[in-house]
């Protein structure tokens, strides 16, 4: 129903960009609240303990930034934001990796973020080039004819010009004549 709603009202261009954003919004929303509800077994599984508190303040971050792309008229800065987001959860996981105990989990955790961050500068990317784009003016040719001295000039003119027969039908096009 939202996901319709969202859709209908210019808020998301229906373009792949568009799309993405809206589905990125509710997948930070979901992300965050992950990191607000799990916070303990979120850390204990990523051998991240003692950053529990940082790892809330990132899930109120994807709370919030969701929020701001599914309900701004113009979804790039929020995305951008994402963006902005992921590098911080990348250097975090990184400052992490050295002397962690589950360094496995963590290098799945770091790459799946690193995917996630590619389509968030996919998307980023598109939609500020959309928004270049709608902000172009509108050419207008619809007073042009493509006529050198326009339309009422050439109006006659063929049939105003002497002309022969095989100027009127060129020689392929001409009716066999089967008596010849």
């Amino acid at each position: 129903m939202a996901y319709a709603a969202a859709m209908d009202d210019k808020r998301f261009p229906h373009t792949t960009a568009g799309t993405l954003a809206q589905q990125l919004g509710w997948f930070s929303i979901a992300l965050g609240t992950l990191e607000l509800v799990a916070t303990r077994r979120l850390t204990r599984a990523l051998g991240m303990w003692g950053q529990e508190r940082t790892l809330q303040a990132y899930g109120v971050r994807e709370i919030v930034t969701g929020i701001g792309i599914l309900t701004s008229k113009d979804p790039a800065p929020w995305v951008w934001g994402r963006v902005a987001g992921d590098a911080l959860d990348l250097g975090t996981m990184a400052m992490a990796y050295p002397n962690n105990p589950k360094k496995a989990k963590l290098a799945m955790a770091i790459a799946n973020v690193a995917a996630v961050t590619a389509l968030d500068v996919i998307c980023a990317q598109q939609l500020s080039a959309t928004k270049v784009r709608q902000q172009m003016p509108v050419r207008d040719y619809s007073d042009r004819s493509g006529l050198p001295m326009g339309i009422s000039a050439s109006r006659g003119a063929a049939s105003d010009a002497e002309m022969t027969e095989q100027f009127r039908i060129p020689e392929p096009l001409r009716p066999f004549d089967a008596t010849v």
